[in-house]
Order: C-alpha cells, then sequence, then structure tokens
C-alpha cells in the first residue's frame, strides 16, 4: 500500500513494523518517523487506524484467558535457554507425549 507520494519514511518500511509501532517497540526516534509519516499519509494512517482497532477488538474479547501455570513455566524456560545461549530442542515444549490410537472396529 503506498499514496504513491515521496515520504522521508517509505510506506513499506512503516506497514513492515506497524506492529511494533502499536506496540510500543520501536524507539522513540523511529516512533516520531512513523507519527510524522502517518500525520502526512492517509493510506497508512487508515491502514494504522484499522490494526489498532482490531487489537483493541482481540484484547477485549480474548484479554481475560488466563495461561495454565505449567504452559507460562515452559515457555519463560524456553526464554531463559535462549537468553543463556543454550541450545534450544527441536521438538515443542508444550505438546504432551502423543497418545496411541485406539484399535478401529471392522
Amino acid at each position: 500500500m503506498s499514496c504513491g507520494e515521496p515520504h522521508e519514511t517509505d510506506c513499506s518500511e512503516v506497514l513492515d513494523h506497524l506492529y511494533e509501532f502499536l506496540d510500543s517497540e520501536m524507539p522513540d526516534i523511529d516512533r516520531e518517523k512513523f507519527q510524522h509519516h502517518f500525520e502526512e499519509c492517509s493510506p497508512c494512517l487508515e491502514k494504522y487506524g484499522l490494526e489498532q482497532a482490531v487489537k483493541k477488538l482481540v484484547k477485549r474479547c480474548c484479554g481475560h484467558d488466563d495461561v495454565p501455570g505449567d504452559l507460562r513455566a515452559k515457555v519463560m524456560g524456553r526464554i531463559d535457554l535462549i537468553r543463556s545461549g543454550q541450545s534450544v530442542p527441536e521438538h515443542d515444549v508444550t505438546a504432551s507425549p502423543a497418545s496411541p490410537a485406539a484399535p478401529q472396529e471392522s
């Protein structure tokens, strides 16, 4: 998506990093560039508004689910492994072993 006008920050860069902007996960200098871009580019501002509305809707509808304690512990353990530089298992640490299939009747 692009408005066809030249900008200091390209529309594709803004859209590629839109969720980082929405989640405030980018440096302030980049946030300022994006904010300036939204002020001058209505297609990107419209996309930003749509994504912001979706994010709010998801939070309102799904934001109250509690995470099981064992899942949280497994995820945090995996994050700790990654941060410490240790190897991380290839298999999904949150999956339980597969149960054998029940015999089928003939």
